[in-house]
């Protein structure tokens, strides 16, 4: 692969390993959703609980913010030493990783919603729980959907560095380059697919999160 140039060794390389590659790339996809999931399912409902008592909310997303300023590769070797290697360290890495901006961000949607909208569904007869469900999430969930994305874009960069303790992914084609003597292609292959997938998924909830924007849906009905 010396004699070849750049472009050449990719399509050298995709040729010989192409089905290795798109195995990584699912992999990598699969423990940053997995991660990310199992926070959205702690921080959302920890999110509407704290803006129901709004004095705790402090204390708990500082807590959540503490996690967040610990350098990734730090928190990774600290999982490590208990959890072990391996995928699952990853997913929780990611899983503390995402909890503030869902958390926060949920929090900030609830807070939000118009009281008087609510003081309308209490009018009518609704419940709590229904008020719930059918006013405030209906009103925050655009705001929540952004937490959403700021977590998976920051999950899908922790989880190339997981493949340091042996998780696998996307990482794992680009320290094999940095193992090779001529690994630059090796590298970009690992590289522009962990880029690609960060600005699609990105790319992708910022169109959801705009649909979900009540705004907008009012906006469109006003045209």
């Amino acid at each position: 692969m010396v004699d070849m140039t750049l472009s050449q060794q990719i399509a050298y390389y995709l040729q010989h390993n192409g089905g290795y590659v798109l195995d990584q790339f699912v992999r990598h996809f699969l423990i940053s959703i997995y991660g990310v999931l199992f926070a959205a399912v702690v921080a959302i409902p920890l999110g509407i609980a704290i803006s129901r008592k709004r004095k705790l909310a402090g204390w708990v997303i500082g807590i959540a913010n503490v996690i967040q300023t610990v350098p990734s590769l730090a928190l990774l070797s600290i999982l490590m030493l208990g959890i072990g290697l391996g995928v699952n360290t990853v997913i929780v890495a990611i899983f503390l990783y995402s909890l503030l901006p869902i958390l926060s961000n949920t929090y900030t949607g609830m807070c939000q919603v118009d009281s008087n909208v609510l003081d309308v569904g209490k009018g009518m007869g609704m419940t709590k729980l229904q008020r719930l469900y059918m006013i405030e999430l209906p009103l925050a969930v655009s705001v929540i959907m952004a937490g959403l994305r700021n977590a998976l874009v920051v999950a899908i960069g922790i989880a190339a560095i997981g493949s340091f303790i042996g998780a696998g992914g996307l990482g794992d084609i680009i320290i094999r380059g940095t193992n090779a003597t001529d690994g630059t292609a090796i590298i970009l292959i690992g590289a522009l697919p962990t880029a690609f997938m960060s600005v699609t998924t990105d790319w992708l909830l910022g169109i959801v999160e705009k649909r979900l924007d009540p705004s907008a849906k009012f906006s469109k009905r006003a045209e």
